[in-house]
């Protein structure tokens, strides 16, 4: 679960628990050539294990979370959310995703009536972030439940269930922990109230007004839920009569999402007991049936989280690859047993060693990111100061196959020095494999080798790309001017 984060227009770093995980807030630096208004996107969709787009390529998706907590939420030159400006400097980073928070709360917050100025708002931002070449995932945001509990989502009026007058609020995260917020949880996956229905009416009016925007990557169903009172059962191996019942709620809101958008993605996450190394049971029994359903798991380290903002010793920090290893062992069980693609829609840390093993084991699996988080770097008053120079910086800005006109293979990039390496196996379709390459890394420009294949793209240009031979694999080595370059193993 990502920090105590994005309340109203600050972002602020704050306290983790052992059930809950933190990140860094980051603003990028502009980038050397700036993002011309991009050709119209197609719309992607999954297919298998891959997140393809109209041609058939497989996409690799690199981007930021941007969410807005508190009202009247998504209000563009706000100081917060992204803008036009905040666009073109994702887009000349090579970012082509933004995840941007929704809110129950803003879509429906008197009962049963839709807020459609805010709709308009949220189109406004898709199209234009689409205009920039960038897909935005719409997150259906929640922390701590409700406003009832100090936390944000869920409107009040949607749940009767109340802090009793001596209970006392350790605020987030433990906060969870509450009787009275587990029963309202346990309101959302009893759908008493009618809850469940009433949030299924506000994503259904989201997603109709989403039609025909192939910016729009999906709708993500909720944010890192909770599973209520029986969040004790989910330790130490998952649980999977609640992920069972937790399945049924996130189906009924999948179909009241597709009655009134057939085509849209629909993003699922797992509880969040899952950032604890918890097992996801989706798809188990009964099996996932749906089309267009992408699993969205976070990847925060908690022990590393636990000595950068609890002051716990440092040495915390080298169970990191354990707890992470089990995650992504997770990721592959999960991906073994549904059949279905996976996007990390959260992850970040402070600690830039913790960052790379994420990215190093998403590269390996040709697995999608949007990290947490990106504020606009764009304000009323000018430009904010641009403290994203460092490390972090430079291993999130890769180079990188963002969409592939085969089967994907090895990827390799080193933000140490550039080398980057892709190998795959070449599709006869009518456009290019495409290849951004980082603007940050090769400060004298970059040299491209291909075997299989032909580069055909300008030289020196951003997005190389390359056409492969019918018969034979194709590896394209991307490294600074004189350098030894990566090798892909066979």
């Amino acid at each position: 679960m990502a920090a105590t984060r994005g309340r109203g227009r600050r972002w602020v770093a704050g306290a983790a628990a052992a059930a809950i995980g933190c990140a860094t807030l980051v603003t990028l630096p502009e980038p050397a050539l700036a993002a011309p208004v991009a050709a119209p996107i197609s719309r992607i969709q999954a297919e298998g294990t891959y997140l393809v787009d109209d041609h058939g390529r497989k996409v690799l998706l690199h981007g930021v979370n941007n969410v807005d907590k508190e009202a009247p939420y998504v209000e563009p030159g706000d100081g917060f959310t992204v803008t036009d400006e905040d666009a073109a400097r994702l887009a000349g980073h090579g970012f082509n995703t933004v995840r941007l928070g929704v809110s129950f709360d803003g879509l429906m917050p008197t009962r049963g009536v839709i807020d459609t100025a805010y709709l308009d708002r949220i189109a406004t931002t898709v199209d234009t972030l689409a205009a920039r070449g960038i897909y935005t995932l719409l997150d259906n945001h929640q922390d701590g439940l409700s406003k009832i509990w100090g936390g944000n989502g869920f409107p009040e009026w949607s749940l009767r269930s109340r802090p009793g007058a001596l209970e006392p609020n350790p605020g987030f995260p433990l906060y969870y922990l509450m009787p009275s917020m587990n029963r309202g949880w346990d309101e959302v996956w009893d759908n008493s109230n009618g809850v469940l229905d009433y949030l299924g009416q506000a994503l259904a009016a989201l997603a109709a007004k989403m039609n025909g925007r192939t910016g729009v990557l999906g709708i993500e169903l909720m944010n890192e839920p909770w599973p209520g009172s029986p969040f004790l059962t989910c330790f130490p191996n998952g649980c999977p009569r609640f992920d069972a019942k937790y399945q049924a709620a996130l189906q009924k809101l999948t179909d009241a999402v597709r009655a009134r958008n057939a085509d849209i993605p629909v993003f699922w996450e797992p509880n969040v007991t899952w950032n604890e190394t918890m097992p996801s049971n989706l798809g188990k029994n009964p099996p996932i049936t749906s089309n267009d359903i992408v699993f969205a798991p976070h990847d925060y380290c908690i022990p590393s989280q636990l000595a950068i903002y609890l002051g716990l010793p440092e040495q915390l920090r080298g169970l990191c690859p354990v707890q992470q290893d089990k995650t992504w062992g997770n990721i592959d069980s999960f991906t073994r047993r549904t059949g279905i693609p996976t996007l990390i829609t959260e992850f970040g840390d402070g600690d830039a060693t913790v960052l790379r093993n994420t990215l190093v084991r998403a590269d390996e699996r040709f697995i999608g990111w949007q990290y947490w988080h990106y504020a606009s770097g764009f304000d009323p008053g000018g430009s904010k100061p641009d403290p994203f120079l460092g490390d972090i910086g430079r291993d999130l800005v890769r180079t990188y196959p963002r969409a592939t006109a085969g089967t994907p293979g090895r990827l390799i990039f080193d933000p140490a020095n550039g080398d980057f390496a892709y190998r795959y196996t070449p599709r006869a379709l009518s456009v290019p494999t495409e290849i951004y390459v980082s603007d940050l890394h090769y400060p004298n420009g970059y040299e491209i080798r291909v075997e299989g294949g032909t580069v055909t793209s300008t030289p020196g240009a951003r997005v190389v790309t390359v056409v492969g031979n019918a018969s034979s694999a194709v590896t394209v080595y991307i490294n600074r001017p004189g350098s030894k370059g990566a090798t892909v193993p066979n």
